[in-house]
């Protein structure tokens, strides 16, 4: 008898033991990963040390009603003081993920995928946009050195967009790549999640709605610029003319969803190959007359790092490059398919700029349709305009999802109420804000109409940090324990080049745009 009750002793006092092991293993996981050191193995940044202590449980002969007691208990403990957005250690004990994970990392859901040629159209489509008629405004003011850029920004624009990418995984603890990250957003947060939980993910949405509204400005920018330069007869001044294009988007503010607007998107694309075509063709009709001794390595110092700025916002992309490797069938081919679409984008803005700049030299306009002949200007200007004003809903409508998200619907924490109600329809108070954010894009595109300045600015405010230094910051937070030395060396280079280019593209620019105010410059 006594034998029996000293084993059932020992018994219990073992359990208690490996209970309070296991609880004492998660507070120190726990208190290190507010310290901001990642977990001594991967199980643990991916959850997988649940299972090691269910299958654990299971071995020692626990009751499955035990079991699950010690795991809620386990779980709150892992959760107290829960990081929101933190990625890597954030384990959701509401239920199971909807997702299932596969062997090649990536998630599988149900919705349709995406080959790599519909990826790489996509992201043709963000990088040779009609912002490339502002690129041969660079090679007037960098000569060989902004050809030199422009190659020097595809280079890295393409590693960063992949380094990015690398920050979404992890390798679990059979050394598979496994999804852990979903957004660029994602990414920030877990940088920043240890002792600063959302100022990642704010920084991001701040430089990505900055972006989005300054794309919206310029479309309307380009639209008054265009007009003008189109009808230079008509008592109509750039000015009216953008307030006119404003009043065909307003109809933008009722927007519920881009599926009338994605349709015309391919037919946007193709009209603006169309219109590159001609322009190259036009250029090389007079072939005879380039001025190839106008193309120096002496730079402009005051506005060369504008050019900067505006070759690195045509290169602009990794905003959506999470979400769309996401939603490839293979995205295993994300990095073939980076590689293929900078390449053409390398060599087909370097010749357009170039071709263009060697046809008018120094009088080099900002949009550089407005070197065209009358006769065939009107004609281009016209089909560009009607570009401008479809591509704008896409940056509109993607601006007012973030605000809304992150300032009227984020989960019950948000700043002010809801902007829909109960039956999803739109508020009043919510279409004004909208109505609101285009008389905002009109007023900017009045008071600051110069689009290669503005261009130049925003390539420097967001477009060098959204594409240079923060992705590089990510990948030596994140990756630092798989990185080579080539890979750091990589890394903060660019950080470092990014943040001179940044910076002084960033004064120059808005000196120019003072320079331009104080003096009423148009060109």
């Amino acid at each position: 008898m006594a034998h029996l009750i000293r084993h059932k002793i020992s018994n219990k006092l073992t359990n208690a033991a490996h209970t309070v092991s296991n609880k004492s293993q998660a507070k120190v996981s726990g208190v290190f990963a507010r310290l901001g050191f990642q977990a001594a193995t991967d199980e643990e940044g991916l959850g997988f040390v649940e299972c090691d202590d269910l299958d654990y449980d299971y071995r020692q002969g626990m009751q499955m009603d035990v079991l699950r007691g010690e795991e809620e208990e386990g779980r709150d403990v892992d959760g107290e003081g829960e990081l929101e957005g933190d990625t890597h250690y954030q384990r959701d004990g509401t239920g199971p993920r909807q997702a299932t994970l596969k062997s090649g990392g990536s998630l599988e859901e149900d919705k349709p995928k995406i080959t790599s040629w519909e990826a790489g159209w996509n992201v043709t489509n963000a990088i040779q946009g009609m912002f490339v008629l502002g690129l041969p405004y660079a090679i007037l003011h960098g000569g060989y050195l902004g050809l030199f850029l422009i190659i020097f920004a595809a280079v890295v624009c393409c590693y960063t967009g992949k380094i990015l990418i690398a920050c979404l995984y992890e390798e679990n603890e059979d050394g598979i790549k496994v999804r852990v990250r979903d957004s660029y957003v994602d990414v920030a947060n877990a940088c920043c999640a240890p002792r600063f939980p959302a100022l990642g993910g704010h920084v991001v949405n701040v430089a990505q709605i900055i972006e989005l509204v300054m794309t919206c400005i310029l479309y309307v920018v380009v639209s008054g610029n265009l007009m003008y330069n189109s009808f230079p007869s008509f008592p109509v001044s750039q000015k009216a003319w953008s307030v006119l294009a404003t009043a065909a988007l307003l109809p933008c503010a009722f927007l519920k969803s881009l599926k009338a607007v994605s349709k015309f998107s391919l037919l946007c694309t193709l009209a603006h190959f169309v219109i590159n075509v001609l322009v190259i063709a036009y250029c090389l009709s007079r072939a005879r007359e380039w001025a190839w001794e106008k193309v120096k390595f002496y730079i402009d110092v005051k506005k060369f790092p504008i050019s900067i700025g505006i070759i690195v916002f045509s290169y602009t992309s990794q905003i959506f490059l999470p979400s769309l490797e996401g939603n490839m069938q293979k995205p295993s081919e994300f990095h073939c398919m980076m590689d293929w679409t900078h390449i053409a984008a390398c060599v087909l803005k370097g010749l357009f700029a170039l071709v263009a700049y060697l046809t008018w030299a120094d009088a080099t306009k900002e949009v550089i349709t407005d070197n065209l002949p009358s006769t065939i200007r009107a004609v281009v200007n016209l089909f560009l305009v009607a570009k401008a004003l479809l591509s704008y809903p896409l940056p509109f409508f993607a601006a007012v999802e973030v605000l809304e998200k992150s300032l009227f619907q984020d989960g019950g924490r948000a700043m002010f109420p809801d902007c829909y109600g109960p039956g999803g329809q739109l508020k009043t108070w919510g279409l004004g804000l909208r109505v609101g954010l285009v008389v905002f894009t009109l007023l900017m595109a009045v008071f600051v109409p110069h689009f290669a300045l503005l261009m130049g600015l925003t390539g420097s405010l967001t477009g060098a940090g959204l594409c240079f230094l923060l992705p590089s910051l990510f990948h030596l937070k994140l990756q630092w324990r798989n990185l080579l030395w080539h890979h750091v060396f990589f890394d903060v280079s660019i950080f470092v080049i990014g943040g001179i280019c940044a910076i002084s593209g960033l004064i120059h620019s808005i000196e120019g745009l003072i320079e331009a105010y104080r003096y009423d410059l148009h060109d």
